[in-house]
């Protein structure tokens, strides 16, 4: 049996979700790559921006950046300074440490954010153009993954119900306990903004 998922010779069902998987991560890079260039910044500065302009402030700091997005502080600095430096965020400064800073979009930014949030719609269409009962079945085998790379630490960060202290399950059903509400497998979110790291 073959391993290695790159040998085009591998023809197991598992090797060929592995190259296309890496295919569709392919695709991304280059959309955000063509609007990167289009805009004059570079691909991190724009995932940046855009993660800011949809998460809490006590996310938006070099620390969880630089985890979120698997890089370098350094290079989350690096970014940060040159946003700042043309004018699409700003630091709001910790009252009790100097050196600790979140970041918030100006208006400048928050008119980037316009000008890239499309950039993955040639996925998008794509995805629109199948069946529902096929879009579940990927999100649910997706999110799965994710999960579980999660829990073997190649993902560092999630924020997705499986992981969240209010999730349960029982038998096949999802239950949220802060909407004290079932949640269908459609439900499930991979970044909800009321995550808390389940203990």
């Amino acid at each position: 049996m073959k391993h290695n998922p790159f040998d085009n010779t591998n023809q197991s069902i598992n090797a060929k979700i592995v190259v296309a998987l890496q295919r569709i991560s392919e695709a991304f890079k280059v959309l955000l790559w063509d609007k990167a260039k289009q805009l004059g910044l570079s691909p991190i500065q724009i995932q940046i921006v855009l993660f800011i302009d949809s998460h809490k402030d006590e996310l938006c700091n070099v620390s969880y950046l630089a985890s979120e997005f698997n890089v370098t502080k350094p290079t989350i600095s690096d970014a940060i300074k040159v946003l700042n430096h043309k004018g699409f965020i700003e630091k709001g400064y910790s009252t009790t440490d100097s050196r600790s800073y979140t970041v918030q979009l100006t208006d400048s930014g928050k008119r980037i954010v316009k000008e890239t949030e499309e950039f993955a719609n040639p996925i998008q269409a794509t995805l629109n153009s199948m069946d529902s009962h096929v879009q579940d079945d990927l999100f649910n085998a997706l999110s799965s993954v994710i999960y579980t790379l999660n829990r073997t630490g190649v993902l560092s960060v999630q924020r997705m119900c499986f992981g969240c202290k209010y999730y349960c399950k029982n038998k096949d059903n999802h239950f949220c306990n802060l909407l004290n509400e079932p949640l269908l497998d459609k439900d499930i979110r991979l970044d909800c903004p009321e995550f808390e790291m389940k203990v």
